[in-house]
């Protein structure tokens, strides 16, 4: 069931609305500034499984946010929100990359930069700029286990 909060409510109407929401339910709002308002409320409340989303004027979720019950053990195992974000930039630099005809290629634990029209099998005899990881990169020989056959 969704709860759809009327504009500009008050905290204490968020804040029931919040209580009453279900890990199936959403509170909806139809302005920024009552997501903003909720999510903060949400925030303060400390709630776990709830759902707020930000409607269009047509009524379709354009944001949404869900708490989460913090789990010390999948914290350490997942990426946090700020690398998340890391990631996502990452991904658009790439998106830029294929834009501009350059394609990455990996070599055990060096990455290099190519223009895009080299064939594959001409990719050893081009030449190729070396990509600063930073340790970042790691090629499959380096997180492979090693065998002693």
């Amino acid at each position: 069931m969704d709860i759809v909060l009327r504009e500009s409510a008050q905290d204490q109407e968020i804040i029931d609305a919040l209580h009453q929401c279900g890990p199936q339910d959403a509170v909806c709002c139809n302005g920024e500034q009552d997501f903003k308002q909720a999510k903060a409320l949400l925030l303060k409340e400390k709630l776990k499984n709830v759902t707020i989303q930000l409607l269009d004027d047509d009524g379709y979720a354009i944001k949404q946010v869900t708490s989460k019950p913090k789990d010390p053990r999948i914290a350490r195992e997942q990426l946090n929100g700020r690398q998340v974000a890391v990631v996502k930039a990452l991904e658009k630099v790439l998106r830029h990359c294929k834009k501009e005809g350059v394609q990455l290629v990996g070599y055990s634990d060096e990455l290099v930069a190519l223009p895009a029209h080299i064939p594959v099998e001409e990719i050893a005899n081009a030449g190729a700029m070396d990509v600063e990881s930073f340790d970042v990169y790691k090629g499959a020989d380096a997180i492979a286990p090693s065998s002693d056959i």
